[in-house]
């Protein structure tokens, strides 16, 4: 499968793309303002071929971690999946893919979000197959649940099946150690240089102290009084904040705030600092080779906002062979 086009209004993520897919086209655009026809003339361009879109609106709207959320009928991201089918029905691409929190499907009702797209779908002769699965069942270290839909104008279609842990042809899980233990040892804000985007976010003082506080696996109530915070002291709540991560299970899920010492369970199993953008970028199982560009702020939040590589993986496999099926490629 080639990546040949890509649309979005983020200029870091534009950079990014383009500096790991110089050959494909990116359209630096609000969705809402881009035509469908100049979609479908691109999409032409490259017929016969088959042709999957995949459309991941911002998932914040509809996640149960944003707390400040303004509510669905005032939040201006909740219409883009709706944006989104409209460009799915004017196109007709191959086969389409969605991926977004568990909690999408939870507005299932045809005045919703989720049912509204799923209604569409349907109605413009696609078959569907979508569930919430949890990363770590395909062979990715987190333990994070998501999402996953598919869909294809070619008959039926499922998602592919689980490669990891119980009952499964690899009964284990893969772990943070896989992913990111043969990385160099680097300091709280240094710059590995050498590797690409191995660059650790500055603590402070004083979370320089609680992070050397904090055992493998352990967290804020591993520590001494006067290193925690008055808010934890009587909330049993929130236990993954100023966490770090164990060595040899899975990461919990990366958020796009995920090189935050104080935003998750994201402090490194053994030095004392938070995971590197090129760590995260490993536990997305993203390659190495692959570089992004912006802040230290702005990477994070393009892998915390992406879908896990090894996931996109299974999932073009698994459309590939879809394809050989109903007879759509040779």
């Amino acid at each position: 499968m080639e990546i040949t086009f890509g649309l979005d209004h983020d200029a870091d993520a534009k950079a990014s793309f383009e500096a790991n897919f110089p050959d494909a086209y990116f359209e630096s655009a609000d969705i809402r303002d881009m035509s469908v026809d100049a979609v479908r003339r691109r999409m032409e361009s490259e017929q016969p071929n088959p042709v999957v879109f995949t459309g991941c609106a911002p998932c914040q709207p509809f996640t149960k971690q944003n707390t400040q959320r303004p509510g669905l009928d005032h939040d201006d991201r909740v219409p883009l999946l709706a944006r989104f089918a409209s460009i799915v029905e004017g196109c007709r691409p191959d086969l389409v893919f969605v991926e977004n929190v568990p909690g999408l499907q939870k507005l299932d009702s045809d005045s919703q979000p989720f049912g509204g797209f799923l209604s569409r779908l349907h109605s413009a002769g696609y078959s569907v197959d979508y569930r919430a699965v949890r990363l770590s069942r395909y062979g990715i270290p987190q333990s994070r649940r998501r999402l996953v839909l598919v869909a294809s104008r070619h008959g039926a279609i499922r998602l592919p099946q689980e490669t990891n842990g119980p009952g499964t042809p690899n009964e284990r899980y893969t772990t943070v150690r896989d992913w990111i233990s043969h990385l160099p040892p680097i300091g709280a804000g240094e710059d590995h240089g050498e590797v690409p985007n191995h660059v650790a976010a500055n603590l402070s003082a004083r979370n320089l102290e609680r992070v050397k506080a904090t055992p493998e696996g352990g967290g804020h109530r591993d520590w001494p009084d006067h290193l925690r915070l008055e808010c934890h002291k009587d909330f049993s709540g929130y236990t993954d904040v100023y966490g770090r991560m164990s060595w040899d299970a899975p990461a919990s899920g990366l958020t796009t705030r995920c090189v935050s010492y104080s935003n998750g369970r994201f402090g490194h199993p053994e030095q004392d600092r938070a995971i590197s953008i090129r760590e995260a970028a490993c536990l997305q199982t993203f390659p190495e080779d692959f570089v992004f560009e912006g802040s230290v702020t702005s990477m994070a939040k393009q892998i915390g906002n992406a879908v896990p590589v090894r996931l996109a993986t299974l999932i073009g496999q698994r459309f590939i062979e879809h394809l050989e099926d109903v007879g759509r490629l040779s």
